[in-house]
């Protein structure tokens, strides 16, 4: 298990740390959802996420087999829709692997890539339990 605490710091800003590493990441509101749009927003985190993800497995694949794919790169488009509520609609991936590959080389990357864990989350019937706690 991995803690993530976030802190709502006003203005449609959160600051959340991870507890393992103390690393830091702040969000913004888009600004088509009246927010400032000066960081990364909670959605594009989860696209953020996805691209990470799928490199990280394409790494973890490729050095498994001696591959280099060192500057691959991910690039994800997310597309917001309000219809029937404001939810992100799509995630277009476009993945650019360095290095000739043949087919079945290809074929194992591809398989892997599309295999991780946020990918099959998002898929998923993602358990999102959700408590709350209001304090005086």
């Amino acid at each position: 298990m991995v803690q993530i605490d976030v802190v709502y710091e006003g203005g449609l800003r959160t600051r959340s740390v991870h507890g393992p590493s103390g690393a830091e990441v702040i969000t913004d509101a888009p600004v088509d959802n009246c927010g400032k749009g000066e960081c990364f927003s909670p959605t594009d985190l989860v696209a953020t996420a996805l691209g990470s993800c799928m490199l990280t497995i394409l790494g973890i694949v490729a050095e498994r087999h001696g591959w280099d794919v060192v500057g691959a790169t991910a690039r994800v488009e997310k597309v917001m829709t309000a219809d029937p509520v404001r939810r992100i609609g799509e995630l277009g991936v476009t993945l650019r692997i360095p290095g000739g590959r043949s087919g079945k080389e290809q074929s194992l990357l591809e398989k892997a890539v599309l295999a991780c864990p946020v990918h099959r989350s998002l898929l998923a019937d993602l358990k999102i339990p959700v408590s709350f706690e209001f304090c005086p």
